[in-house]
């Protein structure tokens, strides 16, 4: 490939990698150098082109889910993800049966249903949010004692 061709590969591939911050064409761009490095060694383009898809993988495979860990550290969630393991307030008896229910989250009304179908839960217990289907909070009590 010579020296011009995997300066360019490189180049490229930092330059994809850069603007789109993904990970996903720096392990290539390490793999790139590899094979530059071993082109001045004067190794065979097939060499090469082998240590360059081997450490291409390598690298990805063994750094991304370490490197995501860190890069993902101070990501806060947003929108509904967020709202998962939050407390809310019970402010309509929320019956799955009669389909009935409301809890106040954050200052919003949200539809609730019991996360375990047969919970009664009354107005003005604190629930979790179990999860969040379509517009409904799925939830349960923050105490036990208090399931009907």
């Amino acid at each position: 490939m010579g020296l011009i061709g995997w300066l360019a590969a490189f180049i490229v591939f930092i330059g994809i990698e850069i603007p789109t911050m993904a990970l996903t064409t720096i392990w290539f761009a390490g793999g790139a150098l590899v094979g530059l490095l071993l082109y001045l060694l004067g190794a065979s383009l097939e060499v090469q082109l082998v240590a360059f898809v081997i450490v291409s993988f390598a690298l990805l495979a063994l750094t991304r889910p370490m490197a995501l860990r860190y890069i993902n550290q101070k990501t806060k969630k947003t929108n509904v993800e967020g709202l998962v393991g939050k407390q809310a307030r019970v402010t309509e008896n929320v019956d799955n049966a009669a389909g009935t229910g409301a809890a106040v989250l954050e200052g919003q009304e949200w539809t609730a249903r019991a996360f375990k179908d047969g919970l009664i839960i009354p107005p003005g217990t604190m629930v979790r949010v179990e999860e969040i289907r379509g517009v409904k909070l799925m939830v349960m009590p923050e105490q036990e004692d208090l399931v009907c």
